[in-house]
């Protein structure tokens, strides 16, 4: 990385932090992770039954947010929450988010919702979750209601996040529920959820068209650089591998050439992998490790920021359509590297735009620590610190710098001096 020094985004570019329900909201005890964390599958024991108690304290939380002189905010919303029982709806769940969604334009902070995030009803687990037959045509049920009471509030959708992710800590790895590893489940899986997106897609304009109004849809994914271990040609073919099981494979078909399938890129950027050949096919012939020197964050993960700009160069240049940087976080309990973090990712976004890739909107993840799934409530991303036993909320170092970031849309000397100057 090149010495740190200012830089200006244009002035359309909008700032903004993600959530998703289940890591923050708390309250609700019939979605699968609350289940599968009560199984004890969580490495603290901690599960999202009260998470950082949002549904009760959106209001306060809507707040920080304003701090943060956010344009947009990404949300999810609770399927099990929503659709407790099949075709069974909560009203009253639907009318405290439609409070939600108002209040946030009100605020004018644009909302960006996301309408599937890892998490489902348990009923939808018990019935055999994404890889079943019908699958799709359930949670469809589901984005249908959602656009007949909430769609008049938002214009901007994610419809999955990081399929590739979900699918394979499911059904290869074993470690998010159901826990059952089988390949077989995973494409079935991968190919329902596709299905289900591009329905989705179409639904969601539709709805747009009936209301002469404008729809955004894509999906949010989960991107890295898969870098050779060694200069061998048996580890660059454990790359394409890797890369084409892990996250082409949905590029193209949830995306389509020239965005048939999405208006945006949404790109959850944290790291990259080095991959090693190894003969064995169920680990797609490759296998992954950090290199070796390399700066790492709390959970181990590689810092490389120059991973983004390699990302969606790549991924433009065959897709052809705006980009969202959906998420881009650090775990950092003690806030020593999470400004240089920001700073080294956006600095990336600058150049991308300045080689006349359309990157349009960043989304910090996250506006709060949160339960982080298999990890419990152990890493820390988010820009101000949760005591989850009193529930109170402080600002780090971190969120000063974002909020000047985000009004400034720009670093400038006076930033760098204030922040940056170790």
């Amino acid at each position: 990385m090149r010495e740190r020094e200012p830089f200006v985004l244009p002035d359309d570019f909008l700032f903004g932090t993600a959530t998703a329900a289940t890591q923050i909201e708390g309250g609700d005890t019939r979605s699968n992770w609350y289940h599968w964390a009560r199984a004890g599958n969580t490495k603290d024991g901690a599960g999202p039954e009260t998470a950082c108690d949002h549904w009760i304290r959106w209001q306060e939380d809507l707040d920080l947010i304003a701090a943060l002189n956010s344009h947009s905010y990404r949300l999810g919303l609770d399927w099990a929450r929503m659709e407790p029982a099949p075709g069974v709806f909560d009203d009253a769940a639907f009318a405290h988010y439609r409070e939600e969604l108002k209040a946030l334009r009100e605020a004018g902070v644009e909302p960006l919702v996301t309408l599937y995030h890892f998490a489902h009803p348990q009923w939808f687990e018990e019935a055999g979750g994404w890889p079943r037959r019908g699958a799709g045509a359930d949670w469809l049920r589901f984005v249908s209601r959602v656009l007949e009471v909430l769609g008049d509030l938002v214009t901007d959708w994610i419809t999955i996040n990081e399929p590739n992710v979900y699918l394979i800590f499911a059904h290869v790895f074993g470690e998010w529920p159901p826990g059952d590893r089988s390949i077989l489940r995973f494409f079935r899986g991968a190919r329902h959820m596709v299905r289900a997106h591009r329905e989705a897609y179409t639904h969601i304009h539709a709805d747009a068209v009936r209301r002469s109004t404008i729809a955004r849809v894509g999906v949010a994914h989960h991107l890295r650089v898969f870098d050779p271990l060694r200069p061998l040609l048996r580890d660059r073919f454990a790359c394409k591998v890797t890369s084409y099981l892990s996250q082409d494979f949905f590029l193209k078909n949830m995306t389509g050439v020239g965005g048939r399938w999405a208006d945006f890129l949404g790109v959850n950027y944290y790291s990259r992998d080095m991959v090693r050949f190894t003969a064995d096919p169920a680990s797609g012939f490759g296998v992954r490790s950090v290199a070796a020197g390399a700066p790492v964050n709390d959970l181990g993960w590689e810092i490389y920021p120059e991973g983004l700009y390699r990302c969606i160069r790549s991924v433009y240049s065959r897709y052809r359509v705006p980009v969202y940087i959906t998420e881009n976080g650090t775990s950092d309990a003690n806030d020593q590297f999470r400004i240089a973090y920001i700073y080294d990712h956006v600095r990336q976004i600058a150049r991308l735009i300045a080689d006349g890739i359309p990157v349009t909107r960043y989304y910090h993840w996250s506006l709060m620590d949160n339960f982080e799934w298999a990890e419990g409530n152990g890493p820390r991303f988010g820009l101000y610190n949760v005591d989850y036993g009193t529930q109170e909320r402080r600002p780090r170092e971190s969120a000063r710098f974002y909020s000047e970031l985000a009004r400034e849309r720009a670093v400038t000397r006076d930033m760098l001096e204030t922040y940056l100057s170790y």
